[in-house]
């Protein structure tokens, strides 16, 4: 069964977020780099800027994990197990693992209300805190559903790249 392009590009949109967001963070390094050799000057807002860029590289790259089945687990018991039970402790797993996602995103979206209500800015830019914020939930709900899609993938079908 062949899939439609659309499906090819969104089966790989966190590669996409995190291009774009590396590619930003490069940018940004380089220009600051930049004029501080030339003029021993720094942008102020720069490690503000990578230090979130990072942030959110980290979350959509672990949905990319998930995605691949290559995220981190503890399996010492599970190996154990025959593979009937293996296979049922992997979804159990999982469920716990999207709940907790699940609630992440939830306490994120209300960090966001807290920080919106409270008017907080950045130092660097003074820009609204929320707006670095406002990656996290979406993050966290694709770490959950890619979770779920490399449970349900059968691991010789597992995408390498």
């Amino acid at each position: 069964m062949t899939r439609s392009p659309l499906f090819k590009h969104l089966d790989r949109l966190e590669e996409y977020i995190c291009s774009a967001i590396f590619l930003v963070m490069t940018l940004v390094g380089f220009a600051n780099v930049l004029v501080r050799y030339l003029t021993n000057f720094s942008f102020a807002a720069t490690q503000e800027i990578l230090l979130n860029g990072f942030l959110l590289l980290t979350v959509f790259g672990a949905a990319i994990a998930a995605r691949r089945s290559q995220h981190l687990a503890v399996t010492l018991f599970s190996d154990l197990l025959p593979a009937p039970a293996r296979r049922s402790m992997e979804w159990v797993a999982t469920v716990l693992g999207v709940i907790l996602l699940l609630l992440s995103a939830y306490y994120c979206m209300e960090m966001i209300g807290n920080q919106r209500a409270s008017g907080i800015t950045s130092p660097g830019l003074q820009v609204p805190s929320w707006y670095y914020s406002l990656g996290l939930p979406l993050g966290f709900v694709m770490i959950a559903l890619r979770l779920v899609q490399g449970t349900l993938t059968p691991r010789n079908e597992v995408p390498d790249v």
